[in-house]
């Protein structure tokens, strides 16, 4: 039987010039992740993250946290979707400038409904399909693996997995709404975990992070 825990990076640099760097809470709550994972007894057979800093780096501290002997492998597919373009498809400059996290999310609630809705695929780089696609794919590599694989990925990606186990044959009006429901709740540093056995993948619990005290519980 095979494990597959889908960790969300750490908090990253909201409002910042690069969003994609961890800030000191999304050092903290990855080194807390690694260690509570130790303390379990888990030690993973192979640690994947995507192409991001953000996801690379929060994979280099909870190795470290783990006092693990691995080297991190590299699968773009993990990567978030481009959330300045998706914004951008509904004329908005895709930047966090001059937008509190309200105001930003309910830009972003605008945005995913218009990507995810299936009028406008045409519109963008990366359709919704296509995000979907590829991160099914990622999803079946690391359960090809034996013994446990961590995965360090971001809340868009972990919430299509999500949404693929528990509904496979979904429509795809449901499946957006599924996949919203999941990455609206996705905790930085939180694990979601994936058992792989004789009957197939299942989904065995999502968004855990009782590891992190309450200050430390953080979404963006």
């Amino acid at each position: 039987m095979g494990v597959v825990l889908l960790v969300r990076h750490g908090q990253a640099s909201f409002g910042s010039d690069d969003y994609d760097v961890l800030n000191e809470t999304g050092i903290e709550q990855s080194g807390l992740l690694g260690r509570a994972l130790a303390a379990q007894g888990v030690v993973p057979a192979a640690v994947v993250h995507g192409g991001m800093r953000r996801q690379r780096d929060t994979a280099a501290r909870i190795i470290e946290g783990g006092g693990w002997s691995v080297t991190p492998e590299v699968d773009t597919d993990w990567d978030e979707f481009d959330h300045v373009a998706v914004i951008k498809g509904i004329g908005e400059s895709g930047g966090f400038d001059g937008l509190d996290r309200a105001a930003f999310h309910r830009v972003f609630e605008k945005a995913t409904d218009r990507w995810s809705g299936g009028a406008h695929d045409h519109e963008y780089v990366e359709p919704w399909p296509a995000f979907l696609t590829r991160s099914a794919d990622a999803l079946d590599r690391a359960c090809s693996r034996a013994g446990v694989t961590l995965v360090v990925s971001s809340g868009g990606p972990i919430a299509a997995a999500c949404t693929g186990l528990v509904d496979p044959e979904a429509h795809p009006e449901q499946v957006a709404r599924v996949w919203k429901a999941f990455d609206d709740v996705i905790v930085n540093a939180s694990v979601t975990r994936v058992v792989v056995g004789s009957t197939g993948r299942r989904l065995l619990s999502f968004n855990e992070h009782s590891h992190l005290p309450r200050d430390l519980i953080t979404y963006w």
